[in-house]
């Protein structure tokens, strides 16, 4: 995805888990940090503390959206994911993406990956990999308009 294309519609999804949400719903209110992850993916797992974390703390001016992105047969069960899900405590919105619907829509090859959009729904931000959430804080809080030290 390149920078300032539109967030994609958020269809396709296997199931939701932890709720549903549209684009409809994303749109016009604040931005939005959509994040990949797989069970399969230490790293991913390694992240999570700070992406919680993150969503605790800006859960006021950021929609925070996780994306299951399966990587192989194996991380296709859905009981699992929830477990993994509850283990490292995701109590956002997760779209299991086990068809690559909403992987394929953002061009997304990587987890984890982090991708983020203004209020209007453009992209702002996109990374991928597990450092980095000094970078994505600051790309967040340049989107909601806060200067950072």
């Amino acid at each position: 995805m390149r920078l300032r294309s539109d967030m994609p519609e958020l269809s396709g999804a296997t199931e939701w888990i932890n709720g549903e949400v549209s684009k409809g719903d994303l749109i016009g209110d604040k931005p939005t940090l959509i994040h990949f992850w797989s069970v399969s993916c230490g790293l991913c797992k390694e992240a999570m503390p700070n992406i919680n974390q993150f969503r605790d703390d800006y859960k006021d001016e950021l929609n925070v959206i996780a994306v299951h992105m399966p990587r192989s047969e194996k991380d296709l069960d859905i009981a699992q994911i929830k477990e993994v899900a509850a283990e490292h405590d995701i109590t956002q919105p997760i779209f299991v993406d086990n068809d690559h619907a909403l992987t394929d829509a953002f061009e997304n090859e990587y987890v984890p990956a982090y991708y983020v959009f203004d209020a209007e729904g453009k992209l702002r931000h996109y990374q991928a990999g597990g450092d980095g959430m000094k970078m994505l804080t600051k790309r967040v809080n340049r989107v909601l308009g806060k200067e950072t030290k």
